[in-house]
């Protein structure tokens, strides 16, 4: 630590921060910057819009600070927001769901689909998931989390939690298969 440089607990930045304080600020984004970053580039490569992105996310954290009730963790309250500003600039952008990521090499045919999807179609179809592997899905294809934060979090082994990222994976897949079926034989 430098001299004369004070170090702030969490609880003192979030104070600072709904005081609209810019070196309150400036210490929020700094910490939670290169999560949040990690994050983002899940969902596009393009460092001027993931940088946008993030930049947006950042803004509406600094406007909504105050609605944070101080339960949970404080970064997945961030990564929600952050996440939020993903979908807002996917949707104003394309009007598709680009950006959920069913499988690392996608096949082709879950590219085709995807291309003709809704968003609000691909989040009813994560939710309609088992409990357990939707929510491992949505903890690491949506906001961002690592299997071994998965595992911590829900209590389970990385393994357990890759597990259930392939089973949500092979079940959206028959979902988005039935549905663009439904699509073009009707």
């Amino acid at each position: 630590m430098s001299k004369g440089r004070k170090v702030y607990c969490e609880k003192d930045i979030i104070r600072g921060c709904i005081a609209n304080e810019r070196q309150f600020q400036e210490l929020l984004y700094r910490e939670h910057f290169n999560v949040m970053l990690a994050m983002v580039h899940r969902f596009t490569r393009d460092e001027e819009k993931a940088l946008d992105i993030l930049n947006s996310g950042f803004l509406k954290v600094f406007k909504k600070i105050e609605s944070y009730s101080g339960t949970g963790s404080f970064q997945g309250w961030i990564r929600r927001i952050v996440y939020h500003s993903i979908s807002d600039h996917f949707k104003k952008e394309s009007k598709y769901m680009h950006f959920i990521v069913l499988e690392d090499a996608e096949k082709p045919s879950a590219k085709n689909a995807l291309d003709n999807l809704y968003y609000d179609d691909l989040l009813e179809f994560v939710n309609s998931l088992p409990q357990r592997s939707g929510e491992v899905f949505r903890l690491f294809a949506i906001e961002g989390y690592s299997h071994k934060e998965i595992g911590e979090r829900l209590e389970i082994s990385s393994g357990t939690s890759k597990w259930h990222l392939s089973q949500a994976r092979e079940q959206l897949r028959s979902l988005i298969s039935q549905h663009m079926n439904q699509q073009y034989a009707g």
